[in-house]
């Protein structure tokens, strides 16, 4: 992580400061300035996680070149507004689509009809005219978080998982991958439920959890709002659980630092979307574009956690 974050930190800095400012509007941003056209729908605008995405996009815009445009619906379970956005936003005929789906067996008939370069990022989906997909291995994600998780555990401890928002397939994999990490490890998973990547409903889902079982012992989470959202059930009891989290955003690294949440696995949210435009550049010019580009997982501890905060703080000024 240490490297990787030193040369990116190095290589955005400046077009952070620039950027990050026009980055606060609920459903549309855009940067650059350039000939060139670049749509990028996201499954919502209204958490840090997608912010970072955001800026990362309106990065490449800026140093590139490119018309950036980012929209994204006001929650990740508005699946309908997120097609709608998708639809608008092929109707102003961009040079390229990038999105993030939320569910992606809905969103294929409308990307599927684009008649411009579609480059998913995040989030997979089986469609025939994509040009390539960037993000995390979800279910490699997964399984890091579950390694990280048991090795704070014994052998036999009680376990949940928190997953998110029915057939998000990004956190429905990094469920799975965490699952087979925690079996092979020897803990006893006793409850699996979804909390809507909702750091509220997250908070009762484990209330829910805890009443059932309330010597469990740790937690893993498909993101990191529903990790502080099971983290703030937990501490309300006063029990000892060890929270793990996925994303890496700056609250969960702030809430690792303090002594509270156990770690996360961060992913490269400004890198999918520096990498979404960049692409579509790539593509828009007609020229080859991986298949397949994976942004790498960085695992997150008290050890390293303050790296990480100071990169996340220089692209969230």
């Amino acid at each position: 992580m240490k490297k990787k974050l030193k040369v990116f930190g190095a290589a955005v800095a400046v077009s952070c400061m620039a950027l990050i400012a026009g980055c606060s509007g609920d459903k549309e941003a855009s940067g650059g300035g350039g000939k060139e056209s670049v749509s990028v729908v996201l499954k919502t605008l209204s958490s840090p996680y997608w912010k970072y995405v955001e800026a990362g996009a309106k990065a490449a815009g800026k140093e590139l070149g490119v018309d950036v445009n980012v929209v994204g619906p006001n929650a990740e379970s508005e699946v309908m507004q997120q097609i709608n956005m998708i639809e608008d936003q092929l109707s102003q005929s961009p040079g390229a689509l990038v999105v993030s789906p939320s569910q992606p067996d809905t969103v294929v008939p409308a990307l599927e009809a684009a008649n411009v370069p579609v480059l998913l990022i995040d989030t997979d989906a089986d469609v025939k005219n994509k040009i390539t997909f960037i993000g995390t291995e979800n279910y490699e994600a997964g399984q890091e978080g579950g390694k990280l998780l048991a090795s704070m555990l014994q052998k036999g401890d009680k376990v949940a998982l928190i997953s998110g928002a029915l057939g998000n397939t990004a956190t429905d994999e990094r469920i799975k991958g965490a699952k087979e990490a925690l079996k092979e490890a020897g803990m006893e998973i006793v409850a699996e439920q979804p909390a809507d990547s909702d750091k509220t409903k997250a908070i009762s889902v484990m209330e829910n959890i805890l009443q059932k079982h309330s010597d469990i012992k740790g937690v893993f989470s498909a993101n990191d709002d529903m990790a502080l959202g099971v983290l703030r059930a937990v501490e309300a009891k006063g029990l000892d659980v060890k929270v793990i989290g996925t994303d890496g955003t700056k609250e969960a690294v702030e809430s690792i630092l303090a002594g509270k949440l156990a770690g996360t696995i961060a992913q490269s949210p400004y890198d999918m979307g520096y990498e979404g435009v960049k692409n579509a550049l790539e593509a828009i010019k007609g020229k080859k574009v991986e298949k397949r580009i994976n942004s790498g997982v960085d695992i997150i501890t008290k050890e390293n956690a303050e790296e990480k905060l100071e990169f996340l703080e220089s692209i969230s000024k």
